[in-house]
């Protein structure tokens, strides 16, 4: 292991261990380097390494700042539900239903379900969280004609997507596109950022095995406490 690497660990054992707090200035890189006994390039590097990570924010004037890691978002690569996904990088989450009723379908979620602008769909607006922070604002529409029982599910607690596989409609395969948003009010009151900070805008198009569209949804995710991954090969 490279010294530079051994630096970046003892550094976020320190992090972990509360020696350095979140929002805290760490020590200088000359300072670093003297009590590691070794260059500036040297931790430099040490430092590059948590930076990328989420661990650590360089700010101008204010030096390099402990912060709270990105969510490393593995969606992009293949179909697992959030909570699922979370759960497997050790992440604990948390669901806030802000609403969910009938609706009629406007234009572009019946264009995106392929059904007739006025055919009823569910609407389930959620809010959800990652270790207790606002993480990600979702709106899903789901088609009432091929899921006619869902009025009585909890999703605060249930699973969309395992939900949608025991009612016999699961989801296979999705389309995804996302751009760069900046938060209004709304979103920034709700995800606990400034207004205009960066977000980044999901739209999904979950279908089943017979290509049939079940879910169409918006999600939200802060700019600033992601990260998002995708695995690809060569074909």
């Amino acid at each position: 292991m490279a010294l530079y690497e051994d630096i970046s660990n003892d550094l976020l054992a320190k992090i972990k261990d509360g020696t350095y707090q979140e929002g805290q200035r760490i020590p200088s890189e000359q300072e670093l380097a003297q009590a590691y006994g070794v260059s500036r390039p040297t931790v430099r590097q040490a430092l590059q390494l948590l930076v990328d990570d989420g661990y650590l924010d360089r700010r101008r004037r204010r030096g390099t700042v402990v912060c709270r890691p990105k969510v490393r978002q593995h969606f992009t690569a293949g179909l697992m539900s959030f909570s699922d996904d979370m759960r497997l990088a050790g992440n604990s989450t948390r669901t806030v239903v802000i609403i969910f009723k009938r609706e009629k379908a406007q234009e572009s979620v019946a264009e995106a379900l392929h059904i007739r602008p006025g055919d009823e769909v569910y609407k389930l607006v959620r809010l959800r969280y990652v270790e207790d922070a606002a993480n990600v604002f979702v709106e899903t529409y789901l088609p009432c004609a091929q899921l006619p029982d869902l009025d009585d599910i909890d999703f605060a607690n249930a699973s969309l997507y395992q939900t949608l596989a025991e009612c016999g409609s699961a989801v296979v395969s999705a389309h995804r596109r996302f751009e760069a948003v900046s938060a209004d009010g709304a979103l920034a009151t709700l995800l606990d950022v400034a207004v205009g900070d960066p977000m980044l805008l999901f739209y999904t198009v979950g279908s089943t095995k017979s290509g049939v569209p079940v879910e169409y949804s918006k999600a939200v995710y802060r700019g600033e406490g992601n990260v998002f991954e995708v695995d690809v090969a060569k074909r």
